[in-house]
């Protein structure tokens, strides 16, 4: 099942996910015009490619360990970490030991939906 906009109830078990590169796969877990929240799985040694876009980002590191790089400044995370990226900032991530990223944006991701 895909997430559908607005929806209240969004249960982690019945969403699909989808691949989105090499070792990551990501799961839309709900969304409205203003927010969304999305949950990324990561295999040890996957690569989130440097990348901006125009939405402001919370990252929270559920589980795993990972290098990220913000506006060229790269520290190691861990599980209970988070990162604030504001819109139009660079970054990216390497995956250390496999795990997941919690993202919130804001606004939404329209592109994830089509």
């Amino acid at each position: 099942m895909k997430t559908t906009k607005n929806n209240i109830w969004n249960f982690n078990q019945e969403i699909e996910a989808e691949v989105c590169g090499e070792g990551v796969e990501r799961k839309i877990m709900a969304y409205a015009d203003e927010m969304m929240c999305v949950e990324n799985h990561f295999k040890e040694g996957a690569i989130g490619a440097l990348h901006h876009h125009p939405h402001t980002q919370i990252t929270y590191i559920v589980s795993g360990q990972f290098e990220f790089e913000v506006d060229g400044e790269k520290k190691i995370v861990n599980p209970g970490d988070v990162l604030l990226k504001r819109n139009g900032i660079e970054h990216g991530c390497v995956c250390l030991k496999e795990g997941i990223l919690l993202d919130i944006f804001n606004p939404m991701r329209e592109e994830f939906v089509k």
